[in-house]
């Protein structure tokens, strides 16, 4: 009997001994230390501001507004102060009854009570955004659109926060008599650069804003960024319900969406025609219509233009001249110059940013007389984007070369330096002095033309207006027509490609022409 005691007791001493050990391995270990401290401590995150987006030259094109953001120890006092200065009281008194410390927004930054420690925080988009159908919006901490879908990844993994930390007992109330830690991350540096300028997209945005539809672009006619793009109407991000249910789809970016062309492609026929060997000298007397294969084609001028050349009809736009023209050209000629132009090919600017190819048609289809006296003078079933208007009209401003059309520069880490920033490229699709007689031709078209509605106070520009007629027709039974408009600017140096799209606003000297010239005299007074 003794001897099963004396068993017993060193068995329950042995397992006492592990015991202890176990314990003070426990005790002493940095984990179980840390998860225990981490148990008796509340930390909240106080803002969360993601990556920039920067125009070309590092300008901020979101985080510049502010608000302010607090987080609250609900002591009684507390309470009393800040209450006022809520900017939600729904969410506010729904976090409150709890009793732990959390965050609301508020109107100010300084407090007196020590329970409240207030941050003014970056918001991501301003009141006046800039550029809102390049950016995009995030939803639930995602980009949805645009730069903040294409570049999720880097701008989400870029993150800037304040964080601030209560002791706290078991029931989360915070412990009086421990001081709070406040901790602040350096402000965010790091970001997507952009080619737009964030002067000209504001020209843009304010001029194009007369436009109740449409879209506006302007490139470097020297390297093809996209200086600024616009869509109208535009949206808020705190109103997308709204925006969604909008019939005339705010959210779309229509520098990107093809549209019936019309008359600005009267500088492709042009351009065919000198590679066929005809050249401005080419006269044809219009009478006002013309009939091909017993279809009849009317000039916009019932009456007639008369008598004219190639630099006359391009001034007067005379659609029977271009017919005529185009019939004296080669269909293989024709339909490769319009393609070697960038016509019938989708563009891709980022990651699911990407202009419509708009439609080029076949050479097959050119071959039918009536199809191709359509294609002349821009109608039929021709499509193109703003994007890929400006992009033929830069090559025209800067001798020949076609440019790849860029829109992002590259990324930074430190807002002052690109990461691998890629280099412009292009293809020549004609020579120098064929791209002078094709802006002979667009000069005379603003300048020669005492009706145009296009020319700047103070500089000279080149351009050509559309009134492309779609095929549908409104609530009166008449035609929508899309007006258009496209140019360059200064003439003797060309900087400046600017293409404008008024859907469905009629006449491009009347809705297009106004626009182009304001913004071409506001580009010209800042950038002298």
């Amino acid at each position: 009997m003794q001897k099963r005691l004396t068993a017993i007791a060193i068995v329950f001493m042995l397992l006492f001994t592990m015991l202890y050990m176990r314990i003070y391995i426990i005790v002493n270990d940095q984990k179980y230390i840390s998860a225990a401290a981490d148990q008796t401590k509340c930390s909240l995150r106080v803002g969360n501001t993601n990556g920039n987006i920067y125009d070309r030259n590092f300008n901020k094109l979101v985080n510049n507004d502010t608000e302010f953001i607090a987080a609250i120890n609900p002591t009684a006092s507390a309470a009393a102060e800040v209450l006022p200065h809520v900017t939600n009281k729904d969410e506010y008194y729904s976090q409150i009854i709890y009793g732990s410390p959390f965050v609301c927004g508020v109107d100010q930054k300084d407090f007196i009570s020590e329970d409240i420690t207030a941050f003014e925080t970056p918001k991501r988009y301003g009141k006046n955004q800039l550029a809102c159908h390049v950016i995009g919006y995030v939803r639930d901490g995602t980009g949805v659109t645009g730069i903040e879908s294409a570049y999720d990844e880097f701008l989400r993994s870029h993150t800037q926060t304040n964080k601030v930390t209560y002791g706290i007992d078991g029931q989360g109330t915070v412990l009086q008599g421990l001081k709070k830690v406040v901790q602040s991350d350096e402000e965010m540096k790091a970001g997507v650069v952009l080619t737009l300028d964030k002067y000209i997209q504001a020209i843009c945005e304010l001029a194009g804003g007369k436009m109740e539809k449409g879209a506006v672009v302007v490139m470097d006619v020297q390297s093809g960024d996209i200086l600024g793009m616009a869509s109208f109407p535009s949206y808020s991000t705190e109103n997308l319900g709204e925006a969604l249910s909008d019939e005339n789809s705010p959210l779309i970016n229509r520098c990107l969406y093809s549209y019936n062309v019309g008359s600005i492609f009267k500088l492709v026929t042009a351009l065919a025609a000198f590679e066929q060997g005809i050249d401005e000298s080419f006269s044809y007397k219009c009478t006002g219509s013309d009939t091909v294969d017993e279809q009849v084609f009317m000039c916009h001028d019932h009456s007639g233009h008369g008598t004219q050349d190639m630099t006359q009809a391009m001034s007067n736009s005379c659609n029977t001249y271009f017919i005529k023209l185009a019939e004296k050209t080669d269909v293989g000629i024709f339909h490769d110059t319009a393609e070697r132009l960038g016509f019938g090919i989708p563009i891709s600017l980022a990651l699911g940013i990407n202009s419509s190819g708009g439609n080029l048609q076949t050479i097959e289809e050119l071959e039918i007389p009536a199809e191709k006296a359509n294609f002349s003078f821009g109608q039929g079933k021709l499509l193109a984007s703003p994007i890929q208007i400006c992009r033929m009209t830069a090559a025209i401003a800067n001798e020949g070369k076609l440019y790849i059309p860029r829109l992002v520069r590259g990324v930074s880490e430190d807002g002052k330096n690109i990461i691998n920033e890629e280099q412009e490229k292009f293809v020549r699709v004609f020579d120098r002095d064929t791209a002078f007689r094709l802006q002979d031709l667009m000069i005379a078209s603003v300048n020669g033309n005492p009706n145009s509605k296009a020319r700047p106070k103070n500089v000279r520009a080149a351009g050509k207006t559309s009134t492309a007629q779609t095929g549908s027709f409104d609530d009166k039974d008449e035609e929508i027509c899309h007006g258009w408009i496209t140019g360059y600017f200064p003439i003797s140096q060309p900087k400046y490609s600017v293409t404008v799209l008024c859907e469905g606003g009629g006449y491009g000297n009347d809705c297009a022409a106004p626009v182009f010239k304001e913004i071409a005299e506001r580009i010209s007074d800042i950038y002298k």
